[in-house]
């Protein structure tokens, strides 16, 4: 057929949609110049048209697996756009709905989909967030704490508040899993079995553990099976004695059992507003076993840079870098190398205890290569930075230790680090490795001259690497540098020594020291300083400012979120800072994590930044908490919901569309990414519906084409569980790269 009877035929069909209100879906070219196609239609229920509901398109013909999803407008219209060509099944997800059977569909159709009520509101619950279910857990009641030990509530004493408890249900328990979803509110075992009269059924193994080599394994009671359950995962078994030990299982095995029982969380709202004008796609990548922690899609300061050009996933559990190209739709992926000599190899356990078999994997483990790759960081040479181990722990450079000449050595010696730095450069396929004295973890370039590098990571210093140096040099131990964390509590306006350590007897005439493990870290655009995070409760996060002549004149101040102080309301308590991340005009936006917050810190408001009482409870005044939106735990009245917050960025640039300086948070927990627009107070929840299990981390925007609105812009995230086989699909599910693009109306084109 040639081009112009293809034309004709195209405009004849569009005009007849015109004439008939219909929305037919001619081709569209993107900015690479590769045409895509739309597919429109209207879902229709038992009562009429379907508003707010999902539209997946997905398919496997193209270079890996492809989905894209869109929301139903008022009328039940919906229009998927810039859809590759291929055959597709297109369904339907919605609140209060069963999904839709798979329908095939070509682009350029328009479709009608029929969905029918949940027979129950169980079925109904089956596609609620993690979140939803996680609150139904009964925590103990605020009146329990202190705790009063094993022979009083079974609380431990060191539980001081029940914001402690609710913390180690948060970081402690959802730190690698999205706790609320199937395999986590469930007992995964064979039916109960009549107990002959016993108050307590009898529990058995997973159904399909004969499978796996498993055998059987007998439980006397719902407690039993969760004290199993947890030791399949080190930090959860951990959590658990620390929460203390029988009064945890108890809330557990209570809660599982409501759940199987039938009971089902509150009905989450369906998407409203600009909810409905989000587009989600999705491209498969690694594989089932891999742990895609993070990803990259530019370079932050100019998020511009590299247009179109494939993302760039750190693989965690396999030491790779993995690539996915969004043009082509395929997947490639490198492995990470390390220094010579250095064995990364080994078998990932999932820190399994006592010799319990995963119900997933029996003794088929995914092998793991313990490089622990975490944070991948683009620069503006197209190069990809990592922070990864390249060598054993042990093996420090000397120049790192005491006796050495490097300024930071002599000042604060180092005698290990546990992960390093690596780097990947595109145009060139080549990756180096640079040794650090300094542990490391998440990593921000500032905007300075240098492009200094600044890591996380540590529990003693903030270290740096000069990247311009380096590339001039190629020496590693000139080109970094490193500052242990010291506040200046003696108000003289620098660190002198001796300082106060920690433990000891507190001298006002002295500065303080202070340890802990640095997470988050960000460069403050406004003045130059760097933030970093340190988790706990209250937790805080920390100002750093190297210098004119760093180490010497590093200073740090601490700043603590509100907690339990009486001239704060307590709806304006927080804990557990993770993710930091600033404002243009340097405004601090922080993803508390234990009490479900995100909160903003203007430094500028405090009186008091050094001196004697400047060590973390002395500006309330800078501090705003939102909670964020979702149901909350039952039995907690504080504010701030049951969803999880593992990190959280600032979109300076306005890179997916609804202005500069928008506030993105991670809801690890309610398989979204939530904008919150600081003007009006409205968080925008951006829900990925399909495949549940959406638990992300950190995320990533880019500018494809400034001058192709909404379709030119966009966030990056992926699905960044350590356990994707949790994910809806099972054990063969892969991770996904995830674009979330917002548009004008949901039938934009």
């Amino acid at each position: 057929m040639s081009k112009t009877v293809r034309w004709f035929i195209l405009a004849g069909l569009v005009l007849l949609a015109i004439a008939f209100g219909t929305r037919f879906a001619p081709t569209s070219t993107t900015p690479e110049g590769l045409e895509r196609v739309e597919l429109s239609g209207v879902v229709m229920g038992s009562s009429g048209p379907e508003a707010g509901v999902w539209v997946v398109a997905e398919t496997s013909d193209l270079g890996t697996g492809f989905q894209k999803i869109v929301v139903t407008d008022d009328d039940g219209r919906f229009l998927v756009p810039d859809l590759p060509e291929a055959n597709y099944d297109v369904w339907v997800r919605g609140y209060g709905l069963a999904d839709s059977p798979p329908k095939p569909a070509r682009p350029s159709e328009d479709v009608t989909i029929s969905v029918r009520d949940a027979a129950s509101p169980q079925e109904a619950a089956k596609i609620y967030p993690a979140n939803y279910w996680y609150s139904l857990l009964h925590v103990p009641p605020a009146s329990e704490f202190p705790g009063t030990g094993p022979d009083g509530n079974g609380i431990p004493p060191t539980m001081r508040t029940q914001a402690h408890w609710r913390s180690a249900l948060n970081d402690g328990c959802r730190l690698c899993h999205q706790m609320g979803n199937p395999p986590t509110r469930e007992i995964l075992y064979a039916p109960f079995e009549d107990a002959g009269g016993e108050a307590e059924p009898v529990l058995r193994t997973w159904a399909h553990a004969e499978d796996l080599g498993g055998g059987q394994v007998v439980f006397e009671s719902m407690e039993d099976a969760w004290d199993y359950r947890l030791q399949l995962d080190g930090l959860m078994y951990a959590t658990l004695n620390r929460m203390g030990r029988e009064r945890a299982l108890e809330m557990f095995a209570d809660w599982t059992k409501r759940v199987m029982g039938g009971e089902v969380p509150p009905t989450p709202p369906r998407p409203q507003g600009i909810e409905r004008n989000v587009v989600l796609t999705m491209w498969d990548w690694g594989a089932s076993g891999s742990y895609l922690h993070d990803l990259v899609s530019t370079d932050k300061r100019d998020p511009t840079l590299y247009a179109g050009a494939p993302v760039y996933g750190a693989d965690l559990r396999r030491g790779m870098l993995t690539v996915m190209d969004p043009v082509a739709n395929t997947v490639d992926e490198m492995q990470i190398p390390v220094q010579e000599g250095f064995s990364a190899g080994g078998s990932y356990n999932g820190g399994i205890l006592n010799g319990a078999r995963s119900p997933f994997w029996g003794d088929a483990v995914p092998l793991y290569r313990s490089i622990s790759v975490h944070n991948p960081m683009m620069d503006h040479r197209n190069r990809v930075w990592m922070t990864s181990a390249i060598r054993a722990t042990r093996n420090q450079p000397d120049w790192c230790r005491d006796g050495s000449d490097h300024p930071s050595a002599r000042y604060f010696p180092m005698n290990s680090s546990s992960r390093q730095i690596s780097m990947y450069d595109i145009d060139t396929e080549t990756f180096s490795l640079v040794d650090s004295c300094f542990s490391t973890h998440h990593l921000q370039f500032s905007e300075d001259e240098d492009h200094t590098l600044w890591f996380s990571g540590d529990t003693q210093v903030i270290g740096w690497l000069n990247t311009r140096l380096w590339d001039e040099t190629g020496d590693e131990k000139i080109s970094q540098g490193w500052c242990p964390t010291v506040i200046d509590t003696n108000g003289d306006g620098r660190i002198t020594r001796p300082w106060n350590e920690g433990r000891q007897a507190f001298d006002p005439s002295r500065d303080l020291r202070t340890r802990g493990f640095a997470y988050g870290i960000n460069y403050n655009p406004a003045d130059g300083s760097i933030w970093f995070a340190r988790r706990g409760t209250p937790g805080a996060i920390y100002r750093f400012e190297p210098g004119e002549s760093p180490p010497e004149s590093c200073i740090t101040e601490i700043y603590e979120p509100p907690f339990e102080i009486p001239e704060v309301d307590a709806d304006q308590w927080g804990h557990d800072p993770r993710g930091v991340d600033l404002d243009r005009d340097g405004v601090v936006w922080t993803a508390l994590s234990g009490s479900g917050h995100l909160a903003s810190f203007d430094r500028s408001k405090c009186q008091v930044l050094n001196g004697p009482t400047a060590t973390g409870q002395h500006c309330p005044e800078g501090w705003t908490l939102h909670a964020s939106p979702g149901p909350q735990f039952q039995g907690v009245t504080a504010s701030g919901s049951a969803d999880f917050h593992y990190y959280n960025w600032v979109d300076q640039f306005n890179t997916l569309g609804l202005g500069n300086d928008v506030p993105i948070v991670a809801g690890t927990g309610s398989d979204s990414m939530l904008a919150f627009l600081p003007e009006s107070g409205e968080w925008i929840i951006m829900r990925v519906p399909f495949p549940l299990g959406f638990y992300s981390r950190l995320v990533d925007g880019r500018i494809d084409d400034p001058d192709a609105g909404w379709k030119g812009r966009g966030l990056w995230a992926t699905y960044g569980t350590a356990a994707n086989w949790h994910n809806e699909g099972g054990r063969e599910q892969a991770p996904k790269a995830v674009h979330f693009q917002i548009r004008p109306d949901p039938l934009a084109r």
